[in-house]
């Protein structure tokens, strides 16, 4: 019974990974793909990647989308930051529970009504729709999930090292600086980098926030799908997939040698103590 059980947890496991995976596995080989028919194997080439950069929409388009995932990721960042510490270490000031209401709804508020709610805003304040606006709403929607990010991490933070820092001369500000983000630096990276992530990804919210000149990657897209996939599209959404898994690797191992170190100093530190 129990080996039936084992090898249908694993059928279901591959299963689910194939069914996850391999249309993005399939969409990358045939990127690589001579024949302009992206559902004909016609033998291995580079020729599309080689297109792309002279597709002037394109180009222009993941430019403006690099642009507004890093200028939002960075400001989602630090807000995100100030909000979990503002929630994790004062608990009880007044509008706490609006306060906290406000930062996590885009947790759970639909993409559609999220970007309607924006564009009406813009429109009501006069500001023209373009780069600034798509900026303002994807730092909007993204701050949320930097501020869950870190608050879990504040949660078992221990106060302790900031007293400390204290006790021996600095300022609050200076012990939040010098102790605790170096600390919880990891959950501040990987806020960032999910604000990044999702920025890039984005099409509900920017398709009612962008104007002229702002369109954005995901929308380009999209716009081209609904004419035909062709290789280019292939070629560009293979970049993508590359530039965030090198970035969630590029995390993982700054991560775990963060560990690593922590761990070694830790035993050093232990070592001194017991001599």
């Amino acid at each position: 019974m129990g080996g039936t059980w084992g090898r249908f947890n694993i059928a279901a496991i591959v299963l689910g990974f194939a069914f996850l995976y391999l249309p993005i596995l399939l969409l990358v080989v045939y990127s690589f793909n001579e024949s302009r028919l992206v559902t004909v194997w016609a033998g291995f080439s580079t020729r599309w990647y080689a297109s792309l950069l002279s597709n002037d929409g394109l180009m222009d388009a993941a430019w403006v989308t690099a642009r507004v995932a890093f200028i939002s990721a960075t400001v989602a960042t630090v807000l995100g930051t100030m909000a979990a510490v503002a929630l994790t270490r004062y608990t009880r000031f007044r509008g706490r529970l609006l306060f906290s209401g406000l930062i996590f709804a885009p947790l759970v508020m639909p993409e559609v009504i999220t970007g309607l709610s924006l564009l009406l805003l813009f429109v009501a304040v006069g500001l023209d729709r373009g780069f600034v606006t798509v900026t303002l709403a994807h730092i909007t929607f993204s701050m949320c999930f930097v501020a869950v990010v870190v608050q879990s991490r504040l949660v078992s933070f221990d106060r302790s090292l900031e007293e400390a820092a204290m006790d021996l001369g600095a300022t609050p500000l200076r012990a939040f600086f010098q102790v605790t983000l170096p600390i919880i630096m990891p959950a501040v990276i990987s806020g960032w980098m999910l604000a990044f992530t999702l920025s890039l990804d984005d099409l509900v919210i920017a398709s009612f926030t962008s104007g002229p000149g702002a369109t954005t990657l995901p929308m380009k897209i999209y716009s081209q799908v609904r004419l035909g996939v062709t290789p280019e599209i292939n070629a560009v959404s293979t970049i993508l997939i590359g530039i965030v898994a090198l970035g969630v690797i590029a995390a993982s191992i700054v991560n775990k040698r963060r560990d690593v170190l922590r761990r070694r100093e830790e035993n050093l530190a232990r070592e001194r103590g017991e001599g």
